[in-house]
């Protein structure tokens, strides 16, 4: 049995860490890397300490318009799908390689798996709200994080083949979680090379979005928040964002944040364990934080994961300085028996699912 597995940014590349062991131990896993992450922190490193083979192909596809990225990948991940002859694709989370891999592979007739399935922003506005429908009503068999996942695809008539596993970032952040422990991964590394030490009490915060970052007006608020906490800052910056952010952080001498070039996957879950609070526009992250049982705000206007959103262990914030700094001092509640991303356990059901539909 041959699975295809397509991949193209840092989170996929978490999830494909865990899915893939079991995997490997039924059937034969080609890896096809789109390139979407193609920085070295944010690709390469994945795959060294996370010890995911090196992917069998790498598409080296990256930058350009939604449209443009996806068609180049859907070319491409065609040509190889046709040579591998797979029984199933498999295809993580919401990028546009994940819709690039699905299209190519229905138009072979080729099954699809898809995880992270059903979850929902409720707004076309939203590319990755485009990516998750397109690829959930293509799919063969929907493996949701959550139960909330599962009621969004009933909505769209979508109720066969469609189970609950659990989310596989969460038994990423079990097993890496406890070979991180107390020691610190690796050096942070600042924006122009040089080696930073990392505070005692710090807060964390990732902020990547082209809504967020990609003006100075906004990105703006979200650093004044930043600098006016009690404690540093800590902020691994995207490529695409570091000549902005460095530019404002001098320009108004925003001492309080620490900034640095993106960190790999064990060093984020470190920082995750041992922050003070997160700031985050990310999906992962958020979910990170809450398996950490760390506070956390995030710029964003939608809610992207219903269950971290009680007892304000996550709550939105606008990219306005003083509504981040209003949330991050609310009182938050952590309850250890909710546990709404499953047991720590997805990945075998994931591959039982696949050899089971694959056995058919």
């Amino acid at each position: 049995m041959k699975i295809v597995t397509i991949v193209g940014a840092r989170p996929q590349f978490i999830k494909a860490a865990v899915v893939s062991r079991k995997l490997w131990e039924f059937c034969e896993e080609t890896i096809i890397h789109t390139g979407q992450h193609y920085d070295y922190n944010m690709s390469d490193i994945f795959f060294e300490e996370l010890e995911i083979p090196k992917p069998n192909y790498n598409l080296g596809i990256s930058g350009g318009t939604h449209g443009k990225m996806t068609g180049e990948m859907l070319i491409k991940i065609e040509e190889v799908l046709l040579q591998e002859q797979p029984n199933m694709v498999l295809v993580y989370g919401d990028t546009n390689s994940t819709m690039a891999g699905a299209l190519a592979a229905v138009k072979l007739n080729i099954p699809i798996c898809h995880v992270e399935a059903g979850a929902r922003l409720g707004t076309l506005s939203n590319p990755e709200e485009v990516n998750r429908i397109t690829t959930d009503h293509v799919s063969s068999l929907l493996a949701c994080c959550t139960e909330s996942a599962i009621n969004f695809l009933r909505k769209e008539g979508k109720t066969r083949n469609v189970y609950l596993v659990g989310d596989p970032m969460y038994d990423a952040f079990l097993f890496y979680g406890e070979k991180v422990g107390d020691n610190q991964q690796e050096s942070l590394v600042d924006l122009n090379g040089l080696e930073v030490e990392l505070p005692t009490e710090y807060y964390y915060m990732t902020c990547h979005r082209q809504e967020n970052a990609g003006s100075d007006e906004v990105l703006l608020e979200i650093l004044d928040a930043a600098n006016s906490l009690e404690a540093p800052c800590v902020y691994p910056v995207h490529p695409r964002n570091q000549a902005r952010v460095a530019r404002l952080i001098n320009k108004y001498d925003f001492k309080n944040v620490i900034t640095c070039k993106p960190v790999g996957y064990l060093m984020s879950v470190y920082l995750t364990l041992h922050c003070k609070k997160v700031i985050t526009d990310s999906g992962g992250l958020q979910r990170e934080a809450f398996f950490a049982g760390k506070q956390c705000v995030t710029v964003f206007d939608y809610v992207v994961w219903p269950e971290t959103m009680v007892d304000n262990r996550n709550q939105l914030a606008r990219p306005d300085k003083k509504d981040i700094l209003d949330k991050l001092s609310a009182i938050q509640h952590v309850r250890e028996s909710m546990t709404p991303f499953g047991d720590g356990d997805s990945a075998t059901k994931i591959a039982k699912l696949i050899l089971d539909y694959c056995s058919q």
